[in-house]
């Protein structure tokens, strides 16, 4: 089994959407510490690394112990972090991608992720789960999840699909942010330069991979997880834990 690879979390300050997102505070801990927290319960600590563009984000995940390595602020997405962190660090055969605003993610998720990856490590893998709620479904922050024969991914879309003429929620896949990327395919990807039309239009970085020509390998994971891009999701964030 292939153990050439590391954990990465990316944890760019500068989102759009939610400025200085990696350091909001959640029930008190910063979210990318918190993502760091789960992630460290699935891997040894050794394995994992931060991700950012920002001193601000290093100085406080370094004070709790965490690896973390300096890239650019000319990232387009936190894919093309992965692969400037790829060419930093060097000699790793595959990478695996825990998203930085999924404070409770599940561990197993994560170690089942990396379990499939050794065993195939050029194979571009990423989580999914069933839709439960029709929230869920129709929300446009939620990328949904179109799979198709041995689990390649058709599509991902931020619209309700798949859909119906009754646009009546009947079943319907969620992503879960955990992916397994080949170096060789990030280095396809980074060096692209720019965003493919369908990952422009979406805002769904996996695209660029679809449209470049990869199959994409999809694996059922527990859907225990939530990703906070929003303030609303933030509060939801903590009426959860608030509640656990």
């Amino acid at each position: 089994m292939n153990e050439n690879y590391a954990v990465v979390i990316p944890a760019r300050y500068g989102s759009t959407r939610l400025p200085g997102k990696p350091l909001l505070k959640i029930a008190g801990r910063e979210m990318v510490l918190r993502t760091w927290d789960r992630t460290i319960q699935a891997v040894d600590q050794d394995k994992v690394y931060i991700a950012t563009e920002d001193k601000r984000v290093a100085d406080i995940c370094e004070a709790e112990g965490a690896q973390v390595v300096m890239t650019s602020d000319r990232c387009l997405t936190g894919t093309d972090r992965l692969y400037e962190f790829s060419e930093i660090i060097g000699g790793l055969d595959f990478i695996i991608n825990v998203q930085g605003d999924e404070p409770i993610i599940n561990p197993a998720d994560i170690m089942m992720v990396i379990e499939r990856a050794k065993r195939e490590p050029d194979v571009l893998w990423n989580g999914f789960a069933p839709i439960t709620e029709e929230r869920e479904w129709r929300s446009r922050t939620i990328p949904k999840v179109l799979v198709g024969a041995e689990n390649k991914l058709l599509y991902m879309s931020r619209s309700p699909v798949p859909g119906n003429k009754n646009d009546i929620f009947d079943k319907a896949w969620k992503q879960i942010c955990i992916y397994s990327f080949p170096v060789r395919a990030l280095q396809v990807f980074g060096n692209h330069g720019k965003k493919t039309e369908l990952e422009e239009i979406e805002d769904i970085e996996i695209l660029r991979f679809l449209e470049l020509g990869f199959d994409v390998r999809m694996i059922q994971l527990s859907g225990e997880s939530f990703a906070v891009d929003t303030l609303d999701d933030l509060g939801e964030m903590e009426r959860r834990l608030s509640r656990n």
